[in-house]
């Protein structure tokens, strides 16, 4: 580490002494700290960053296709790497609160057939990332199966559960807070005037990153936008979000099934692949069917270089090697 400007930018440089010869390439790196999104694309797009890991809707059209594919525009100017990324994105709602409106299972069922994933991927991800239909693991894993069903867009049946909750047509069910960040307003908006069609009010309340972690583990958030990405790429590092007997973190929501403990504790006894996997999936339905989160997409990777940077490689937990890079 050669120099760190707080809040700034951090400089490293190369070690002449690193014990594989000619690595790495590079002179020095320089990592800048912007806070904000649309300022590190202008930077990027004006050639002032070299490297732009992540999406958002203000530069999404800008860059890509409606599928997710770099724009003619942009050839021979910038690459894009895209891949699985270890990363699944969801609404946690905390169960165990007696007092939360959607505590009920109907009503988070209902939620989860109330908006059009594959509508929000298109619209305001460019198809980066794939509707979360198959429970909470994401595809990339080897124990990720497409065929167990789970929530797709319903109206209509959402709002019969609605109806078998309570609160038909959402009458007298009181409105939601749901908590996010700046960088996810978009799709908590979309979701919200989804909800609103069939009945469900849902209030979306910004909140900087570090109040809303602190607010999700003091279990004082009912409804709230997060993302779980894999410690390592096994289907453990996800369901451990849902183990009873964890505190939170990693279990926001505070879920607690008999059943899903049970086959977790029995599943990191279990050396055989074949039978671990399906145990993963045994909790899978478990939690398709209990709802403790709104499943949302399973994330891909973004990345943007600039067309004269080579040696970047895909990296399933977006993990940046810079060992092999060069910059001509």
């Amino acid at each position: 580490m050669k120099n760190w400007l707080e809040g700034q930018a951090l400089f490293l440089e190369k070690n002449d002494n690193y014990f594989e010869a000619g690595l790495p390439k590079l002179d020095g790196v320089k990592i800048s700290f912007i806070g904000d999104r649309k300022t590190a694309f202008l930077e990027f797009k004006q050639g002032k960053l070299d490297y732009l890991s992540g999406l958002e809707s203000s530069f999404a059209n800008e860059l890509l296709t409606d599928n997710g594919e770099l724009k003619d525009a942009w050839n021979g100017k910038v690459k894009f790497i895209k891949t699985p990324f270890l990363n699944s994105e969801y609404l946690g709602i905390n169960v165990s609160k007696e007092d939360n409106p959607i505590r009920k299972k109907q009503i988070r069922q209902a939620l989860n057939y109330g908006f059009d994933r594959a509508l929000m991927m298109k619209q305001l991800r460019n198809n980066v990332g794939k509707p979360a239909d198959s429970g909470f693991t994401p595809f990339g894993l080897p124990s990720y199966d497409p065929s167990i069903k789970g929530y797709e867009y319903n109206p209509a049946l959402a709002k019969q559960l609605l109806q078998a909750a309570g609160y038909p047509n959402g009458e007298g069910l009181p409105e939601i807070t749901l908590y996010t960040t700046n960088g996810y307003q978009d799709l908590c908006t979309f979701m919200a005037r989804q909800w609103k069609e069939i009945g469900i009010n849902v209030q979306v309340e910004t909140l900087e990153s570090a109040t809303l972690r602190e607010k999700v583990r003091a279990g004082s958030a009912d409804f709230f936008r997060a993302s779980w990405i894999a410690d390592y790429p096994d289907g453990e590092s996800f369901l451990t979000c849902f183990y009873g007997k964890n505190p939170a973190p990693p279990n926001y929501t505070q879920f607690k099934n008999a059943e899903f403990d049970k086959l977790y504790e029995a599943s990191l006894n279990e050396n055989d692949d074949e039978k671990r996997y399906q145990q993963y999936k045994d909790m899978e339905k478990i939690l398709i069917e209990q709802a403790p989160v709104v499943f949302l997409f399973y994330d891909e990777t973004a990345v943007f270089v600039q067309d004269n940077i080579n040696g970047i490689s895909k990296n399933a937990l977006n993990l940046l090697d810079l060992k092999r890079v060069d910059k001509n």
